[in-house]
């Protein structure tokens, strides 16, 4: 069941939209990241979601009480999330304290704030820190305090802006450490902002792509990064062999797709003469000195143009007709004596590509 629901939701300034009909739809449980570059509209759409800021249009649904509405109660439905900010709060007071202070407001009794401060402390590392000062406190260590805090009132959704921005790697593993875990045993419904993909392939049940204040695409990790919907999607999530071709014959779901005067086989559904996109991963390319027997349906004779070598990783880039990126490793690099200007044969299976409309 959804928890949260938007419906063509929109904020503007001014004539200037920060959103534009963003929909989405968050089930209990999720573990929702939006991902997207800086300015996209991540902290934006979650002010909304809190009821911090009011929409210019649209509506958003929690447990089926439409909060946009004149009348609904904001109040108690706020008091049903926490949200944790990008630069995490902490007041000059002792860390006990900082955790407390949201349960006290609550004019919770002293025998249950005690009893779920000393459980959330466990929770997020912090036992032992109960009378430090928060001032004193690492950029990590603030932040699980600021974790802890949002979690000590038991919400039903955790909003998170960035919770790893600007931390030490460190400090990001306990992060997300705790995030995990949270998620695992408290079945904690969490929606959260990041700008690193890899964290919200990691953390993530579903993922949106949000860009130019427009939600793009909204699905599994798997979905958002093997099958992106646009071109603005793949590009962003790092699909570096983007290819433009159109759709010549077909074979049942074979299709014959021209690039450049090269024809590239893929499964796919669209009709001939339809204009369309071929994406390759880097990964699924296999690159040989010679004709080699395969099962794959693409393989093209090229040159390799460049040779780059990025940590473990050695990036190839080659000429077969049409651009084409590989990666390798290293050691597989050295051994195929894959070097600038030497003719090699790109392989790749017809299952491997995934294709979208122009």
């Amino acid at each position: 069941m959804a928890i949260i629901e938007a419906l063509n939701l929109g904020k503007k300034y001014g004539q200037q939209y920060t959103l534009n009909g963003v929909n989405l739809n968050i089930e209990t449980g999720d573990v929702f990241a939006l991902i997207g570059p800086t300015g996209a509209g991540k902290t934006a759409l979650l002010r909304l979601l809190n009821l911090l800021d009011k929409p210019s249009e649209g509506s958003i649904i929690f447990d089926g009480i439409n909060v946009t509405s004149p009348g609904s109660h904001q109040l108690e439905v706020r008091r049903r999330m926490s949200f944790v900010q990008q630069k995490p709060v902490v007041f000059d007071m002792s860390v006990f304290e900082n955790i407390a202070c949201g349960l006290k407001w609550r004019r919770e009794q002293s025998k249950t704030i005690n009893r779920r401060v000393e459980d959330v402390m466990k929770l997020v590392g912090l036992v032992g820190y109960e009378k430090r000062n928060a001032r004193t406190l690492s950029g990590g260590e603030a932040q699980r305090v600021a974790i802890a805090r949002a979690l000590v009132t038991k919400p039903e959704v955790l909003l998170l802006d960035e919770p790893t921005a600007n931390l030490d790697p460190n400090s990001i593993i306990k992060i997300e450490e705790v995030l995990t875990h949270i998620a695992a045993e408290q079945k904690t419904t969490m929606v959260m902002a990041t700008h690193d993909m890899s964290q919200g392939q990691y953390l993530a049940s579903k993922i949106g792509v949000l860009m130019n204040g427009k939600l793009l695409q909204a699905g599994s990790p798997d979905e958002i990064f093997s099958s992106p919907t646009s071109r603005e999607v793949a590009e962003f999530v790092g699909i570096e062999n983007i290819l433009e071709g159109e759709v010549t014959s077909r074979d049942g779901e074979l299709a014959a797709i021209n690039t450049n005067g090269a024809t590239i086989q893929a499964i796919s559904d669209y009709a001939i003469g339809e204009k369309v996109y071929i994406l390759i991963k880097p990964d699924d390319i296999v690159l040989t000195p010679s004709h080699d027997i395969t099962s794959a349906r693409n393989i093209f004779r090229g040159r390799i143009i460049a040779v780059t070598q990025i940590g473990p990783l050695t990036h190839i880039k080659a000429y077969c007709g049409f651009p084409l990126l590989a990666v390798v490793t290293r050691r597989s690099a050295e051994e195929l004596e894959l070097t600038a200007g030497k003719e090699i044969y790109a392989s790749f299976k017809a299952t491997a590509i995934h294709i979208i409309k122009r």
